[in-house]
Formats: C-alpha cells, structure tokens, sequence
C-alpha cells in the first residue's frame, strides 16, 4: 500500500482526533490520504505556527499526542515556536513535515540548496524534540510511527518530528508491513522507594507550616485526581505554579494561590513563612522561586518529586531529591500517609486560619486601586463567575496572562491552558482552537491581550469555518504592557515599541469584519452585563474587546533579586531583571 494511506490509517488506529495543517506542495500526498480515509478530521489553519499551537492545545485538553503537518521550507521552518512550547510545557505531539524528493536533496553536496524549499528541518530542531527522523527509506514507516507516538508520551512527555520526502509519501510498501506491530514492552515508570515516601511523612508530622507546590507535571503526567486524593489525605496547603492553575478548583479549602514572579501575595508571603515545600512536577525556574534561590532555599526543607533527574537540584540547591513518576510516587505518599490523615488534619489548623489571613489582607483585587476604569482582577473573577460551563479557558502571553491567572476562579473540571516555558505570544487563539476541536460541542474561553492577539489574528477565520464556540476575550490596553511595564522600572518611561510605534486595531470592528459577533466595554459599569452576553455562546463564536488603562500593571511582583516576602509595588527590585 501507498506509504501515504498507511500513514492516514495508523492515524486513525490511534484515534488521533484532528491533524492540524497548511496544505504546501510536500504534504498534498498525506492530506489527499487522510481525507479519503476519512475518519480523522483535517483542520486546515491560516499559518503553520497556529497549527502547531492548535496541536498542543488538542493534546494538551485530550492527553492524546497532538499532531500537526506542514509542508517543506517555510512551513516546517513556522513550526518550530510551537514545537519549543511543546518540548518546555511537556505536551506530547507528533510533527510531521513534508520534504522534497530524496533525488532533490544536496546530501553532502556544498551547496546551499538543491531542490525547492529544501531545508534541513531535522538538524534545526534537534535541541526541542525528544528525537526527530529523516526518512529515507519507505519500509522504515510502520517502526517509526510506532516508535513516535510511544516516544512522544513516554517518560516526560513532549514532541517528535518525523521528516517525510515527497517521493517515499508516494511510495509502495509490503502489505506485511501492515500487519499490527508486536506490542512495546510496559514503560517501567520510576517510583519513590519506601525510604522515600517515609522520610517525607516524618518530616510532614513535624512541620508547623508545610505546603506543596503543584507544577505543570501534574497535568502532563495526567495525575490530576489521584494529586487531588493526596491533598485530602494530606491536609496540606497548596500552592502553584503558573502550569497547575487548575490542579485544583479555585474555591478549594486548600489551595493557597500563585506562587512567583506575578504570584498572589498571600501566596509568596505563604512560601516565606513556610518550613517545608513538597515539590511535586515543577521545575522550580526563576519564575516561580525569583532570582534570590539562596532565600528560596533557606529556613525550609525541601522535597523536590520528579521524573526528570536533570531538573533535581538545579537553580535551587540543597533539595531532598526524589527521582519518580508523580504517578506511582503520589501513590507511595497516599499509602504512607493515610494512617496519619487525622493527625495532619488537626496540625494544619492554625497554618490554614494563617493563610487564610493573608488572603484577607492582600486580595488580588485590590492590587491595582489607582488606575481608571476597568480593574482586570475584578473582571477576571467576574467573567469566571459567568462561565461555569466552559470546559477550558485558554490564556495568551502578557499581562492579561498574569492577571488571569491571579484572578480566575477555576472550577472543578475546567482547565486552564497558556504557554508556560516558551512564553510565546500568539499562543492563545490558534491553542483554543484545538481545545475547542478536541472537545466538540463545548464552550472554551480564550483570553489574550491586543499584541498576542495581533500575532496569530489570521486563525479567526478557522474559528468563523467551523463555527467553534470560542468565547473570545481581547484585553485592550493600546500597548504592550509587559514590556511598557519592564521600560517603566529600568528605561525611565521611554517606551519606545511598546507605546510609541505600536498601535492596535478595533478588534471588534475586525472580528465583525469576519463575521464573529463582537462588543466593546471601556467602563467596570458594563462588565456584568457583557460576561453575560459572552456566556450565552453556543453554537458559535463571540469576541468581547475590554478596554484597559495603559498604565495598568501586573502586580504583584516579585522585587528581583530579593526574596519571596519582597514584591512591587511596595519593594523595588535591586537589579536588572528580565520581563
């Protein structure tokens, strides 16, 4: 059979929900498949990059590899952002990529190029894939496969890239090839040994003021609801990081907030105050712990749970380092810790009610008084409070990224979705888009800021195409406030790019332009009535523009170079930092 048609079935044996592409003369053999086979949809995107964003989002929401196609040149070339975003947020996903006749290619030749748009896509990114492939053998196909999608989800998760020349897509193989490859051994996953999982109980029972910190490793390793029979076991207060928003619902008992850079206050003060952290699938970066790690460290024990031995100890020194799976090794925990639930309980009283203070005195809400209009802390827990139903809110790069995780209150089954290691804006529209694929029917909230929103606008026309029930939210501060921010604390207000020399459109003049209902509110009167009118999407999409002021700014935030109880506006950091 045509290698081609093998590669559209094995999609389909896999019940991969979606392929998400921009058709280009190198691919036109896998996309011809594909349809006629039928079964997995072709979501055909606007550029390569949202293809490959649309793709994580799918896998993200879904837990299956996500898979994307472009074509050679150029269009592997836009892949590779979201290939990144994949490879830093752990997101398994399979790229595939067009390439040019194997008679079209310079091998060892010193010229530049050969055939038309031929580019060299698997050295390029070698360093944000687990492995990548350049095929050049047809009979190679059914192993590689295989060998991909076990590959992408394996051990930390993250993406592969199979590099397919036109001529073997067209090519014939044995039929025996067909035939169902033999089954991959088990994964042995890495479990905390009992030693392990036993220190960590003693050293819980005599804690004062413990608290985890919840990674993105939850959610990649799909351990969610056994993370969450843990907190109840545990007792324990939990904190998290920007990729475990959702690990739990925001009205739970114990979750204690965002710990970081743009962190809750209460939350950074709570890891101040704390004596031990329990660190289950985070990666401690500099975004969470702050520049001073030697503050971070002290005062506290710390146990740090990961798969990835390479992450143990690294910013942060003198770390308990427990190599393991969070699957089994939240389970070892659970075993251990079940016989000494009632004593946890009755121990964490006085930590909870301490929290529980902090959280009155430093209310997200009130972190930004003295700007005009609209509050982007109130409106996010007003719109929250308008949309129990959706199934994801899906978060671009910016303040507005800030803000909403600050200030969304996330329900029990609803996730929240942004690009974390990458930081990549444009990620927001094109990632709703394959949440909304992957979960058919069912509302998703997009929120971005005017310049993430300007960097993949295009994509509107594939929510308008299949009439995707994106409820879509474009704060609009007429600047790119993360930067202004930034050249605000070290450029003596010169904001040159960031306000003089951007500019943005009416965003609900262009979503009308594509025929998507739009609104826009500039004052905090109007907010309650337009959530309304945004949560009654449906069968289709809806863009609501808010207005805010330029000058409004994500705090808190940490005071860099300084440690976790020192944060803007009330401490000025004490060297150059980063945005």
């Amino acid at each position: 059979m045509k290698v081609a048609d093998y590669i559209a079935e094995y999609l389909a044996e896999r019940q991969v929900p979606a392929v998400f592409e921009l058709v280009g003369g190198m691919i036109t053999f896998l996309i011809d498949s594909i349809h006629r086979e039928g079964h997995t949809r072709l979501i055909s995107m606007h550029h390569e990059q949202g293809a490959a964003f649309a793709a994580e989002g799918a896998a993200r929401i879904s837990g299956i590899p996500g898979v994307a196609m472009a074509t050679s040149g150029p269009g592997a070339t836009n892949l590779l952002t979201g290939i990144g975003s994949c490879y830093f947020d752990s997101t398994p996903a399979v790229f595939i990529t067009g390439q040019v006749n194997r008679s079209e290619q310079k091998g060892s030749s010193a010229v530049r190029q050969l055939g038309f748009q031929e580019t060299d896509i698997v050295r390029m990114v070698q360093p944000i894939v687990k492995r990548a492939w350049a095929i050049d053998d047809p009979e190679q196909i059914p192993a590689i496969l295989e060998e991909a999608f076990r590959t992408a989800t394996s051990g930390r998760p993250g993406p592969v890239l199979i590099d397919i020349p036109m001529d073997v897509q067209r090519a014939q193989i044995d039929h025996l090839a067909k035939r169902a490859p033999k089954p991959a051994e088990p994964e042995v996953l890495a479990s905390m040994t009992e030693e392990d999982a036993l220190r960590i109980r003693s050293a819980l029972l005599k804690a004062q003021k413990p608290l985890i910190l919840a990674g993105g490793g939850i959610r990649a390793a799909s351990v969610a609801d056994i993370f969450r029979n843990l907190v109840e076991i545990a007792h324990i207060p939990v904190v998290h990081s920007l990729m475990a928003v959702d690990a739990l619902p925001s009205g739970h008992v114990l979750n204690a907030g965002l710990i970081g850079s743009y962190g809750n206050r209460w939350s950074n003060l709570a890891i101040s105050e704390s004596d031990l952290l329990l660190v289950l699938g985070s990666r401690l970066d500099v975004r969470q712990t702050g520049a001073d790690t030697d503050s971070f460290k002290s005062g506290r024990q710390i146990f740090h749970v990961d798969c990835d031995e390479a992450e143990m100890n690294n910013r942060v020194k003198g770390c308990h380092a427990v190599v393991s799976h969070l699957g089994p090794g939240i389970a070892k925990l659970i075993e251990v810790l079940t016989p000494v639930t009632s004593q946890l309980l009755k121990h964490s009283e006085a930590w909870l009610s301490a929290i529980t203070g902090l959280r009155a005195q430093w209310p997200d809400s009130e972190e930004l008084t003295d700007i005009e209009g609209i509050n982007p802390n109130r409106f996010m827990h007003l719109l929250s409070r308008a949309n129990h139903d959706a199934a994801a809110y899906v978060v671009d790069v910016g303040q507005h990224q800030m803000w909403a995780a600050q200030s969304l209150e996330i329900q029990d089954q609803q996730r929240f979705l942004t690009s974390g290691g990458m930081g990549s804006m444009g990620f927001g529209l094109p990632a709703a888009i394959g949440t909304a694929i992957s979960r058919p029917g069912e509302p998703v909230v997009m929120i971005a800021g005017d310049g993430s929103f300007q960097c993949n606008i295009q994509e509107l026309q594939t929510v308008v195409h299949h009439a995707l029930p994106l409820r879509m939210v474009v704060l609009n501060n007429q600047c790119l406030g993360m930067v202004r921010q930034f050249q605000q604390s070290y450029f003596e207000g010169r904001y040159q790019s960031t306000v003089s020399g951007y500019s943005a459109p009416d965003f609900a003049a262009v979503a009308a332009s594509y025929g998507v209902p739009s609104k826009t509110i500039a004052d905090s009167m109007e907010v309650e009535d337009a959530v309304s009118w945004l949560s009654r999407c449906t069968g289709g999409p809806l863009l609501l523009q808010v207005m805010i002021s330029p000058l409004a700014n994500a705090y808190p935030k940490l005071a860099f170079g300084k440690g976790m109880a020192s944060m803007e506006p009330l401490v000025l950091s004490s060297e150059m930092e980063s945005t």
